[in-house]
């Protein structure tokens, strides 16, 4: 793997499993220094053994505050960051009608808001820089419509809609900023439950859906979405912006 992100470094949310942990290895392995943010503490550990993990921090980044102290250790960590990647998520998956006031907002929380909080505290920085890259992992649901996903897409829709506006207001001051959007994506975790048989029947039919509509006929790997973001964080994407990448197989095209 050619060392195209050389002297390059990252902040990557979410780290510590999944897609996340695929664009931390893809980062690293393309010779980036990479800082990791999880919220379980007990997650940290491990990902700091990983090669070219500058340092990390955990944290609810939903929080006020918390996105601030990690752009804050990170400078310390690294020098300086010119790549942001908002991968934490993870919403709750079900029937509109099924859904609470607490789900709600825990989807709302998750995708959304960690990304609003991170890029406000990291631009400051980005801009007194003159560079820097914002990749926020949005869905391809957002496209497609799958079922039970209305109250996650309108959560991912906003990460969407960020970048946009994002590019515009920040170009000149040489700042990028996309999406990445994945359709369904077998990560390890997710393949462990399904080949346990414990996986909710609902969920096994949202999953079956969103695999049906793809004409390459399987889901993502997190390899692929890694390598999206890795080309994103890299010089030769430097005339891309305001754009969402849909990492897909085709499930939603034009």
């Amino acid at each position: 793997m050619t060392a195209r992100l050389q002297d390059r470094t990252a902040v990557v949310t979410g780290a510590d499993s999944g897609i996340g942990l695929g664009i931390v290895d893809r980062l690293t392995g393309e010779g980036a220094r990479v800082f990791v943010a999880t919220r379980e503490p007990d997650a940290l550990g491990d990902l700091l053994e990983r090669v070219g993990v500058t340092g990390g921090r955990a944290g609810d980044l939903g929080e006020p505050d918390v996105a601030e102290a990690l752009v804050a250790a990170a400078v310390a960590a690294m020098g300086h960051v010119d790549v942001l990647v908002n991968n934490a998520g993870g919403g709750v998956i079900r029937p509109t009608m099924e859904h609470t006031e607490d789900t709600l907002r825990a989807t709302i929380d998750n995708n959304l808001w960690t990304a609003i909080r991170c890029v406000r505290a990291v631009l400051p920085h980005m801009v007194d820089r003159r560079h820097g890259r914002v990749i926020n992992i949005g869905a391809d649901s957002v496209r497609t419509g799958l079922m039970d996903h209305a109250m996650y897409n309108a959560a991912k829709g906003g990460v969407h809609a960020m970048v946009t506006g994002l590019a515009r207001e920040f170009a000149d001051a040489g700042i990028t900023a996309n999406t990445v959007a994945p359709c369904y994506v077998r990560t390890p975790q997710l393949a462990e439950l399904l080949d346990s048989g414990q996986a909710p029947p609902r969920l096994s039919e949202v999953i079956a859906q969103g695999t049906d509509i793809v004409p390459i006929g399987r889901p993502g790997d997190p390899s692929e979405v890694a390598a999206a973001v890795a080309f994103l964080a890299a010089e030769d994407s430097r005339f891309i912006t305001g754009q969402t990448i849909y990492v897909n197989g085709g499930a939603s095209m034009g």
